[in-house]
């Protein structure tokens, strides 16, 4: 799909200013000033990210109390129950936590919810287990912080709750619990509020132990980076620091994984953790159950370790295959009806549809045809349902336009989950396409492709590279820097390598460049029979099997 090219165009004073100050080449500055750090003192940290720099545990009101209670919980020999998510920055939590407890003498019994048998978050339903095994403490991770009805009834069988969780609070009340943790409660006390939960269960080992352990470095910037938090204040220090704990681990299960994944031998980034490891840790959440994943982090032995590294790479291998099957039948869904052609939000339903795939597929459907969508699976006359949105759409507050067609809802701007009945379907396609019309106008409905700057080709070189890498980490709030390069030419003939790569020279008359597209093998004749072309790129190093250079990674392709 065609992309609106948006090329920043920061001011020049605020770009000399830093680069004077701070002493940074004038590239830097701009890319700094781009993301909005145009103050020397804040672009400093962001250039140098200190561990000393990240803030007391005991900022938070409720972590004296937490502490407190967690020492009583190991004196009087209370069994404590860890319930969290089924995803990286849940699991992740979870062994975080319970590695301190145990290491600290206490009983522990995790519990993560199974995705499709008993839904997200904190419910009843874990009540008679809990009663079951004599919990008289327990904490909820990446999850509670809006579980009025569950925490009132876990106080009912005399158990106390402590929440640790990092999603947005209801703003007229709070759930009845022992304590809370949540930088996003307004009176927090914490200066920072886009943590992870697994670094909000990082901060409660800190204050348990007085101590920042490097094992749990390791994983807290595993569900940080995977659970898609912007990278910035506490998040880039922890990230910057922790990659390099990461490659050195002494996690059996971490070890394992990245070996049977092959990224022992690599310079490890965001991207490894995002898009390699990620989802193979999530992959027994959405195919069976996650405690895998957990059972992974908590290994004893490496043999241990690689026999569940194994399993959640069969786990990923089904996820795969099943998300090929569901998405291409959702593409000829879309592509064999009409309506689809006018609705700005693409409502797909289906029996038997796997329910742990559906958000991807969600995401799979929002990214090719540019618009909302909403993928649902049909059981026994109820639908499951995940979606995604579009830069615009704000999709939680378009389910509550649309509440009265639902059984339940929630989730953000970005994303969200539903149930519904097969009978409200087609009323509720209806209902949330009148919605979209009222916000989606057709230039919302393009995506937006941020470009830093345009630059002549002659200037991308090995000096260049080495500037953009002073600002890693990239990912989230802080995506990688993307130059455009106008009037370029071919030199030699595209050609089109496994898994629809392109690969191409370009030329600009001076210089010629390596250049790589992956998906994009579509553009190989288009390349071919234009004089001129304009490209987006990312400057990178390839450095595979031959002495470093420098090579353009294709994000767009513009012809006249």
């Amino acid at each position: 799909m065609e992309k609106f090219w948006r090329v920043a165009e920061p001011a020049q004073a605020l770009i000399d200013h830093l680069s004077r100050v701070l002493g940074i080449a004038p590239l830097v500055a701009a890319l700094l000033v781009n993301r909005g750090l145009d103050d020397p003192e804040q672009a400093r940290d962001f250039l140098f990210p200190d561990l000393i720099d990240l803030h007391d545990p005991f900022l938070f009101k409720d972590m004296k109390k937490i502490v407190a209670r967690i020492h009583e919980a190991r004196q009087t020999n209370e069994r404590v129950l860890i319930f969290g998510d089924y995803d990286v920055d849940g699991v992740t939590s979870c062994a975080v936590l319970y590695k301190v407890l145990t290491g600290m003498g206490l009983e522990v019994i995790n519990h993560i919810p199974h995705r499709v048998d008993d839904g997200y978050g904190l419910s009843c339903g874990i009540g008679e287990f809990a009663r079951e095994n004599k919990i008289t403490l327990m904490i909820a991770v990446d999850c509670g912080v809006t579980a009025f009805a569950a925490v009132e009834y876990f106080n009912s069988l005399g158990m106390e709750v402590i929440i640790i969780d990092h999603h947005e609070p209801d703003s007229r009340q709070l759930p009845n619990a022992f304590a809370i943790i949540d930088p996003k409660i307004s009176n927090s006390g914490y200066p920072f509020r886009d943590l992870a939960a697994v670094g909000l269960a990082a901060k409660v080992a800190e204050a348990l132990t007085g101590k920042r352990d490097a094992e749990i470095m390791d994983l807290t910037t595993l569900g940080t980076v995977a659970d898609v938090v912007p990278l910035k204040g506490e998040n880039r220090i922890i990230v910057k620091h922790g990659l390099g704990r990461m490659a050195r681990t002494a996690n059996y299960g971490l070890a394992a994984l990245m070996e049977l994944a092959k990224l022992n031998t690599k310079k490890l980034t965001p991207y490894h953790i995002g898009f390699v490891l990620g989802p193979r840790i999530n992959a027994a959440g959405r195919m069976d159950s996650a405690h895998s994943s957990l059972d992974l982090f908590l290994s004893e032995t490496p043999d241990t370790a690689f026999a569940l590294a194994r399993e959640l790479e069969a786990h990923n291998q089904e996820r795969q295959k099943t998300q090929r099957a569901i998405v291409q039948e959702a593409i000829a869904i879309v592509e064999e009806s009409g309506r689809f052609q006018e609705d700005k939000v693409i409502v797909l339903s289906k029996e038997g549809w796997h329910k742990g795939i559906l958000g991807i597929v969600a995401s799979k459907i929002s990214e090719k045809y540019y618009r909302p969508a909403i993928v649902i699976s049909l059981k026994d006359g109820i639908g499951t349902a995940s979606g995604r949105s579009v830069d615009g759409f704000h999709l939680q507050k378009a389910l509550q336009s649309c509440a009265a067609c639902l059984d339940a809802f929630g989730g953000h701007e970005g994303a969200a989950g539903l149930t519904i009945r097969a009978e409200n379907i087609d009323p509720f396609r209806d209902l949330i396409n009148q919605v979209a019309a009222d916000v989606l106008i057709r230039n919302k409905m393009t995506p937006t492709l941020d470009i830093d700057g345009q630059v002549e080709l002659s200037r991308i070189n090995m000096d260049l590279v080495k500037m953009v890498e002073t600002m890693e980490p990239f990912g989230e709030g802080n995506p990688s820097p993307v130059f455009c390069s106008t009037q370029l030419r071919l030199k030699g003939a595209p050609r089109v390598l496994a898994k629809d790569t392109l690969k191409f020279w370009v030329t600009d008359g001076q210089v010629s460049l390596s250049a790589v597209g992956f998906g994009m093998g579509k553009y190989a004749s288009l390349l071919a029979a234009q004089p001129q072309f304009d490209l987006a790129y990312e400057a990178a190093i390839d450095d595979w099997n031959k002495p470093p250079s420098v090579q353009l990674v294709i994000k767009d392709i513009r012809f006249a």
